[in-house]
Order: structure tokens, then sequence, then C-alpha cells
């Protein structure tokens, strides 16, 4: 484990799975509209849509598959569901204190014909297991929109459980 620095927690054992596997959480995002980040109400923590994100920049634009590979889209899952750890580790303090993945709504920017939207939604649900174990194992909807925020070709919104 790394020692603390001022103003900041220790990564927990999920973020230490995180590097194992080459990832990190980002900074956590910022609303781009009139909502908040996370709600919580009593041991549940909603996090709002995530969309594929880093560093401000957008991971990519468009609609599955013509305009963004069905592999692309499953990285993008992969980022929203490492921005809504973020949202989460901002809320709680240490992804430690997730005592399970309740549910993920996927929306994929989808061409009519297009009906791969679960293996999109794939990328983030098997990273979550990946993390978590058992408690990564969640409900689940994998949905097609004809469009989503600012073009993206995915966003998910989340439901923990947490201590």
């Amino acid at each position: 484990m790394q020692p603390e620095t001022a103003g900041t927690h220790p990564p927990s054992e999920a973020e230490n799975r995180l590097a194992a596997m080459g990832l990190h959480l980002p900074q956590p995002a910022r609303p781009v509209a009139a909502y908040v980040p996370t709600v919580r109400t009593g041991n549940l923590l909603y996090v709002s849509g995530q969309i594929p994100i880093l560093s401000g920049n957008l991971l990519a634009q468009g609609r599955v598959p013509s305009e963004v590979t069905v592999e692309t889209a499953r990285r993008c899952a992969v980022q929203c569901a490492l921005n809504a750890l973020a949202a989460v580790k901002a809320e709680i303090g240490s992804l430690d204190r997730v005592r399970r993945v309740v549910r993920l709504g996927c929306f994929v920017a989808s061409e009519p014909g297009f009906h791969d939207q679960p293996k999109v939604a794939n990328g983030a649900s098997e990273m979550l297991v990946e993390i978590f174990g058992d408690r990564g194992r969640h409900a689940r909807a994998a949905v097609g929109s004809i469009d989503l925020p600012l073009g993206v070709p995915v966003e998910i919104e989340f439901l923990f459980e947490v201590e």
C-alpha cells in the first residue's frame, strides 16, 4: 500500500485491483447540467449518468456500430464505470465502503438494427465484477438510444449499496 498523502485516503483494495488491471480513478467529473453527481439515501448511493470523458476529453462520439466500433464502445463503458467509481469515492471516502453494486443502466447510442447493447455494457459490468468480486454482480439494463449528451456513444447510471 502506498503512503497516505495530505488530504487523501490511502488506496483501497478496489483501487489496488484497478492498478493491477492498469487502470486508475480519474478526478470526479463535474456536472454539465442541472444535477448533482451523487445522491445518497440511507445506504443507497445513486450515481448520475456518467459519460466516457477523461481529463476533459471525450473518448469517442457517434453511434454504434457505424461511427464507433463495439470494442471502442466497450472501452467507453469502462471509462463510464471508472468515472462513477471516482464519484463514489468522492462521496464516501473509500471504495472499500461499497457493499454491493446493485444496478447499472447502460444507454448506447445505436444505429437502427444494432442489437448488441449488452456487449457494450459488459465492458463496465465485467470490470466491476473483477474489482469487487461477487459484490460487483448487479442487475442491469442495456438500452439503445437515438442520441446521448455531447454525442457520446455510451452513458451509464449506477446504484451502489454503501456503508
